[in-house]
């Protein structure tokens, strides 16, 4: 068998057990860590051999599979420790190119709907394993032993300082979500601030949350592209949107980003990115996740910057924080694993630990990273060192090391 063959070649870190439905099994690798795939149906695994990158998921949402008793994601990480040289892997240039277009033609249209696929679900899922401030992004771990809530406030307080704000200032938060940002910026360092989104759960949501703290004066949301906001603002921050550009709206973004800035405005870029050249969207989560979606090359975004007047005044590249954030999102989701099957049902929740635990899975082993872009139109607003971002204490230090967890 095909895909026999590929596991005999492939699997050199770690033991994979392959439990048949005939009761047969077969080991592939050796040492640890060991973790086993019991395959109900022979059907399984031919679909798996002609399309991995699709069929893997979606047969486990079908249960066609099951994961051994060390869980799923264990037996997810292993695959994808081993399988990483093939799959960062570049092929294919021109029919790559095709897929581009076809994969990431968001149109305004297209975002509105492309968004409300994985951002309308209901409000209740996201309020089980986020944090409590919703916030639906990478969070920044100072120390290992930080809580989840710490460091998506961590993450918050390091943007908030970038962005070198003072009181007064009109702030655009570019894909806003629940309000989660908008409120920090308001909160601590008395700006106004517009969000904007393409969801309209999370404008309902923002702005009901608004209205509860009391900065409906100061925090204002819009259901709104990108491309249809006008205005002039001090400072535009966008946390976790970029992925739902697409490449061949990469200029036009980085271009409506310069037109609404003040000319002595500073801009934050937060957005997951990769290490290895322009590639693919993994096809499973364009079909059940993010359709639309694509994670860019560092050299996509600096492309797409050059061609505009904004200029790049600080990158900066947090490695694994996405891969303990997922960690602790899958950790709490699995706690209210039963209570979500029976609002929801048992497919969607083997679709979303799959998310979950495969997404992690390529911070630690694929080349996933976050691109932190600071950019400005013009020298002299932003300080020529990083002082200004550590002065105060520690509340933005450097990470101490690698986090001490079963996502390590």
């Amino acid at each position: 068998m095909w895909l026999e063959n590929m596991l005999r070649r492939q699997m050199r870190d770690g033991t994979l057990v392959l439990h048949l439905p005939d009761g047969s099994s077969r080991r592939f690798g050796q040492g640890e860590p060991e973790a086993s795939l019991h395959v109900k149906d022979p059907a399984v695994l031919r679909r798996i051999a002609w399309d991995p990158g699709l069929e893997f998921g979606q047969t486990y949402m079908e249960g066609g599979w099951e994961p051994g008793e060390e869980g799923l994601r264990p037996l997810i990480h292993l695959v994808m420790r081993n399988f990483a040289p093939v799959f960062r892997r570049r092929r294919g240039l021109w029919m790559h190119l095709l897929r581009r277009l076809w994969e990431q033609g968001n149109r305004i249209t297209r975002s509105y709907h492309n968004v409300s696929h994985h951002y309308d679900l209901d409000e209740w899922l996201f309020r089980r394993f986020l944090d409590r401030e919703m916030f639906y992004s990478c969070a920044y771990f100072e120390r290992p032993e930080v809580s989840l809530e710490e460091a998506q406030q961590a993450k918050a307080d390091l943007i908030r300082r970038k962005l070198l704000l003072q009181p007064g200032m009109r702030v655009l938060d570019i894909g806003c979500g629940w309000g989660s940002m908008a409120f920090h910026l308001a909160q601590h360092a008395d700006v106004e601030v517009h969000g904007i989104t393409l969801s309209r759960e999370q404008l309902r949501v923002a702005e009901q949350e608004a209205e509860r703290r009391g900065l409906s004066d100061r925090v204002h949301f819009h259901l709104q592209d990108y491309r249809e906001h006008r205005g002039q603002y001090d400072r535009i921050v966008s946390v976790g949107m970029f992925e739902h550009v697409g490449q061949p709206y990469y200029r036009r973004f980085f271009q409506q980003m310069n037109d609404l800035l003040q000319p002595e405005g500073v801009a934050l870029l937060h957005t997951i990115g990769r290490v290895d050249p322009p590639g693919k969207t993994n096809p499973w989560l364009s079909r059940y996740i993010f359709p639309g979606g694509y994670t860019p090359a560092l050299s996509e975004v600096t492309a797409a910057l050059e061609k505009t007047p904004l200029m790049s005044t600080d990158v900066e590249i947090w490695r694994r924080h996405y891969a303990y954030t997922l960690a602790e999102w899958y950790r709490r989701f699995q706690a209210v694993r039963a209570e979500a099957a029976q609002h929801l049902d048992e497919r969607f929740c083997r679709m979303w630990e799959f998310y979950l635990a495969s997404c992690e899975g390529t911070f630690l082993f694929w080349g996933q990273v976050v691109f932190q872009v600071q950019l400005a139109r013009q020298h002299g607003v932003v300080p020529e060192t990083r002082d200004y971002l550590y002065q105060g204490g520690s509340a933005t230090g450097a990470a101490t090391g690698p986090r001490q967890t079963a996502a390590a």
